[in-house]
């Protein structure tokens, strides 16, 4: 049942992405040439709404449904974040897809994401797999 709650949680943001035409390769284009402020917009919402939530997640002490106190820890810099943030920048900027599109966009027929796709997934293994080489 719980995993049905996840779906449908998953498909309503899908939803959201589509409606907001966040999943729009052309959209994604015209961000990184700036030519248009609309997935701008997208992010100055998306932003605070999280910084509020875990603000209130902090301050209200909210618990999950088994009475578990949720706990966020704080995460220290490391320069491996902007190295990845620039990888991660440029596979967007190349394919128009991120994480949080990319199920929307194959879903909504552009099936051409699916190499985007088999792409993470073999970043993902590759990942994995050097784990135990870097730094802690």
């Amino acid at each position: 049942m719980k995993n049905l709650s996840y779906l449908g949680l998953g498909v309503v943001f899908g939803l959201a992405l589509t409606k907001g035409e966040a999943i729009s390769w052309f959209r994604i284009q015209e961000m990184f040439h700036f030519q248009s402020i609309h997935m701008y917009g997208i992010f100055m919402t998306a932003v605070p709404v999280g910084a509020i939530s875990l603000f209130l997640l902090r301050r209200l002490r909210i618990r999950t449904l088994q009475g578990d106190l949720i706990q966020i820890p704080r995460k220290p810099y490391h320069h491996g974040v902007i190295i990845g943030g620039l990888i991660f920048g440029f596979g967007w900027a190349l394919t128009g897809a991120c994480p949080g599109p990319l199920y929307a966009q194959i879903g909504g027929g552009y099936l051409v994401t699916i190499i985007t796709f088999i792409s993470a997934l073999a970043g993902t293994w590759v990942y994995a797999l050097m784990l135990p080489l870097l730094p802690d």
